[in-house]
């Protein structure tokens, strides 16, 4: 899905799907996104990917090098460990989070903040992570952030949803 505004899926999607389905559908916050893109490792010791499964970009991602200027089916490219697919490129993805600043992760590394943090309750931005199909390299890198105003929509920012929250998520400086 893109197109759509981070208000767009908060005010309309969501309450839709939730009262249909009976479930409590969301948008990931940061940190969940960020572990489910790291495909649910974390440990200080293991050196991630530098994209969402893979150190090859076009193993994973749809970018400005092979998009051809469309957004693509989700699955045409290798999964990461999770099996999720898509983290990386095709489009930006809204997150629930205020956007923290650029250095907001190494701000709650040095306050000691390690397991999931939260994000800032307030601001006037949101994030979106993972690039998009006319990105570069830099912007489908796993760690990669972005702020969009709530009422933003173009055809580079879309989302995924999460049913309920992982249980120990974590990230951690390695």
């Amino acid at each position: 899905m893109e197109q759509v505004s981070w208000d767009n899926i908060n005010r309309e999607f969501l309450p839709r799907l939730n009262e249909m389905t009976g479930e409590n559908y969301r948008l990931p916050t940061e940190a969940e996104w960020e572990y489910a893109a790291r495909g649910g490792i974390y440990e200080s010791l293991y050196i991630p990917y530098i994209y969402a499964g893979s150190n090859r970009l076009k193993e994973v991602a749809w970018y400005y090098e092979n998009s051809h200027r469309e957004t693509k089916p989700v699955g045409l490219k290798k999964p990461n460990a999770l099996g999720l697919y898509d983290l990386s490129g095709n489009v930006y993805e809204w997150c629930a989070d205020w956007y923290g600043g650029s250095d907001y992760f190494q701000v709650c590394l040095d306050a000691g903040v390690v397991e999931n943090p939260i994000g800032c309750t307030q601001g006037s931005f949101r994030v979106v992570r993972g690039g998009y199909r006319d990105g570069t390299r830099r912007d489908c890198r796993v760690s990669y952030r972005l702020d969009y105003a709530p009422l933003y929509l173009d055809y580079l920012v879309g989302f995924r949803l999460v049913v309920s929250v992982l249980q120990s998520v974590g990230w951690k400086k390695g």
